[in-house]
């Protein structure tokens, strides 16, 4: 269905603004840091926004983490993948996208009775978002390029032992390039799960949050500069008729 919507749409351009949910993420995130360093009830009770985690006994630094982890996870499920897809196939491909996604984020944690479609769904949404994750921590070490060993280590090594292998890769490269440590022991009502840490360094805090949303940030505009900048480029190449035109365009 995503991508025959994708295909009614037609345009690329419309269907990624469509798909695209980045500025309300980083908005909540900023507002969930900022509550954390005055009001901890305050931050607790806004946090679900970004996690399904418990946030009842969470203490002011993992409070921090969560939002840096939900900052770096959904930046590619919100923003790089759609635009990644996009790119690859158009206005349908962007569309199809956010329909596995939504299906992930709908069914993808497997209880007894959606056992089989929450696994089908999270491993459809692995795939989908393999490349895009990776290129996002290709896009956070071009953003910091002195931290490059830290974050390629930490998008790596520590990224690989994560249950989801584009979450971690994700939220690794973030840590890496902050020089915090994310992960750790997390709660989700009674269930409690022992997640690899990610990165090295202290603890992060709630000043770490402000620095992860501009990093990602200024990724995003990374991104559409170097996409920009490789239409410019394209524009110049010669068509076989001669003339000059943009890869995404065809000939008139």
């Amino acid at each position: 269905m995503g991508w025959l919507a994708g295909a009614a749409v037609r345009s690329p351009t419309v269907a990624v603004a469509v798909t695209l949910a980045g500025s309300e993420l980083r908005r909540v995130a900023t507002s969930v840091g900022r509550k954390a360093a005055v009001d901890l009830a305050a931050a607790r009770a806004e946090l679900p926004s970004l996690v399904g985690r418990d946030p009842s006994e969470l203490s002011q630094s993992q409070i921090a983490a969560a939002a840096i982890e939900s900052v770096a996870e959904n930046t590619v499920d919100a923003v790089v993948a759609p635009v990644f897809w996009a790119l690859v196939a158009g206005a349908p491909g962007a569309a199809a996208y956010r329909a596995v996604n939504t299906m992930d984020a709908m069914a993808g944690h497997r209880n007894d009775r959606y056992e089989r479609f929450g696994w089908a769904s999270a491993r459809l949404d692995d795939v989908a978002n393999y490349l895009p994750a990776r290129l996002f921590a290709i896009l956070i070490i071009a953003c910091r390029p002195g931290r490059r060993h830290s974050i390629l280590r930490a998008a790596t090594v520590d990224g690989a032992l994560h249950p989801s292998p584009n979450a971690g890769a994700a939220e690794a490269a973030v840590a890496g390039a902050l020089g915090v440590e994310l992960g750790g022991r997390l709660r989700y009502g009674p269930r409690v799960e022992d997640r690899p840490t990610l990165g090295q360094g202290p603890q992060p805090q709630p000043g770490d949050v402000d620095e992860a949303v501009a990093l990602v940030d200024r990724a995003e505009r990374l991104m559409l500069a170097a996409i920009l900048a490789a239409g410019f480029v394209a524009s110049g190449l010669p068509t076989s008729a001669g003339r000059f035109r943009l890869p995404w365009r065809r000939p008139s």
